[in-house]
């Protein structure tokens, strides 16, 4: 099966997302991989993944970071920035992503700051971190439990996306990834939101269902690069999503928070219909939170100014509104 290309088009930024089966056998043709390399990778990600990459690269070093969200720190991330310390990396090298959106963007984040840029590429391995973190540019690591509160926005200089991959994840991660698919459809595409309603084979469906994902958030992203204005639809579910994924030490999966943060911020009819597209991939649509918790960590988020935050809401599938609410508010929805 032929690949499918997106081009991201964001001027001397501009790069190509590749989606295809086993495309990470080709990866050479995709990835500039004659120089040295540094492959950022987790403990959870198989082996031949990465030792696919190193094969094609001219000389690869490796830094295996312990899987999960909580390890999106600073300690790991000067652990990147010493190994490419000690090898002496240059402006011409470059570092490769290999896993999640927490390798994505803790990789991206130390390739944006050593030596103020060096080349990155992203290879997502989750449906997540393929349909959401994988397109945008963002880059950060998490600091005293606030979430992505240090970053950068930093352009990969490509993304390759192999499907065949999914094929190892657990059933919850795929259908957590694909809430923010769910997401994206709530927000701009009623038909799509329909198909993925009754979609019975994630990994079948898979290439369409990252690649329509994609498609929507490029014409965000290109728009509104570094996020001040349009490209704020994309937190549709993350204002409470986030404080809830944070207060409970990440017992629930990214994609099942920001599940549940959709409900809050949607009209009844909407909510209904997010609700049975949640239970269709056997998802989360509550949890038990302590109030106070999350309004202090969603004091700390980046859309929150002067006790009033810029939200999300979706009165009717397939369009979205932009409201500012004072924290107070907040604390009465929750």
């Amino acid at each position: 099966m032929e690949n499918k290309v997106i081009k991201v088009n964001l001027g001397k930024s501009s790069y190509n997302i590749t989606i295809g089966r086993g495309s990470l056998s080709h990866a050479e043709k995709y990835l500039d991989l004659k120089r040295k390399v540094l492959i950022v990778t987790d403990d959870n990600i198989p082996k031949k993944y990465v030792q696919k990459i190193k094969s094609k690269s001219q000389k690869a070093y490796i830094v295996v970071i312990k899987h999960g969200e909580k390890n999106k720190n600073y300690k790991n991330y000067l652990k990147i920035i010493q190994t490419l310390i000690s090898y002496r990396f240059d402006r011409s090298d470059a570092i490769v992503a290999i896993g999640g959106g927490m390798v994505g963007d803790m990789a991206g984040f130390a390739a944006s700051t050593y030596m103020r840029g060096i080349d990155f590429y992203n290879v997502p391995t989750t449906l997540l971190s393929q349909v959401d973190s994988s397109i945008g540019g963002k880059t950060a690591i998490n600091v005293t439990k606030i979430k992505n509160i240090i970053g950068t926005f930093y352009q990969p200089k490509s993304v390759l996306i192999d499907t065949d991959v999914l094929k190892t994840l657990p059933k919850r991660e795929l259908n957590s990834g694909i809430v923010e698919s769910i997401k994206m459809a709530a927000t701009f595409d009623k038909n799509f939101f329909g198909f993925l309603c009754s979609c019975d084979d994630i990994i079948k469906n898979s290439e369409n269902i990252i690649y329509k994902s994609l498609i929507l958030k490029k014409r965000v992203v290109e728009k509104d690069e570094k996020e001040k204005g349009l490209r704020k639809v994309l937190n549709f579910g993350h204002t409470i999503g986030h404080a809830i994924e944070e207060s409970m030490n990440y017992k629930l999966l990214h994609g099942e928070c920001v599940g549940i943060g959709m409900l809050f911020f949607s009209s009844e009819e909407a909510k209904s219909k997010i609700e049975s597209a949640l239970l269709h991939y056997n998802l989360p649509t509550s949890c038990k939170i302590d109030k106070r918790k999350i309004i202090k960590l969603i004091k700390h988020d980046k859309k929150a100014k002067n006790d009033m935050i810029s939200t999300i809401q979706v009165d009717k599938i397939g369009s979205y509104k932009i409201i500012n609410i004072g924290l107070h508010d907040i604390a009465a929805i929750l």
